[in-house]
């Protein structure tokens, strides 16, 4: 099974084979174990075991922490990189205009207002979690279309920050 995953502007393949439990990414490649144990995984990679938790998943974007670390990857199947090869878009991609709260949090910042046109990547607020201030950036180029929150409202996972019409 091959898969594409993103995690900030990182692009790995990775190759899996549940038969023989082996994965290869670039020049990594070795074995895997994955373990369900009183409802945490644990994941062991050679020697290396690592515990994750706090898994959740919106469409293809899965947010965990490892040994206590959040992560925020974003995976795309065969079938997923088939369709984008054709220029189709899928499931992924059709809600790539709603910028969403991807932990409780609490809003700091909105640093746009209705109407204004925005890059990819651009800052568009920030939302303090677990003590820190987390910058939330565009996911695509576009007009931000409405703004779902106010400064110093509590979030939510998942809650809709805002929404911005794609260009292109």
């Amino acid at each position: 099974m091959k898969f594409e995953a993103s995690i900030k502007e990182t692009k790995l393949d990775i190759e899996l084979s549940p038969k023989d439990n082996s994965f290869k990414s670039g020049s990594l490649n070795g074995n895997y174990e994955f373990i369900t144990q009183n409802g945490r995984f644990l994941l062991r990679l050679g020697t290396k075991l690592y515990q994750i938790d706090n898994v959740s998943y919106d469409g293809s974007t899965i947010d965990f922490s490892v040994n206590g670390n959040w992560h925020t990857v974003s995976v795309k199947d065969e079938q997923e990189l088939l369709l984008d090869k054709l220029g189709f878009k899928t499931g992924s991609t059709a809600a790539e205009g709603t910028l969403k709260s991807p932990m409780p949090g609490k809003i700091l910042d909105v640093m746009v207002q209705v109407g204004d046109e925005v890059t990819k990547d651009q800052p568009l607020a920030i939302l303090e979690a677990m003590k820190m201030e987390n910058e939330l950036k565009s996911p695509v180029n576009g007009t931000i279309s409405t703004i779902e929150v106010e400064v110093g409202q509590s979030l939510e996972k998942n809650e809709t920050i805002l929404e911005i019409e794609a260009i292109g």
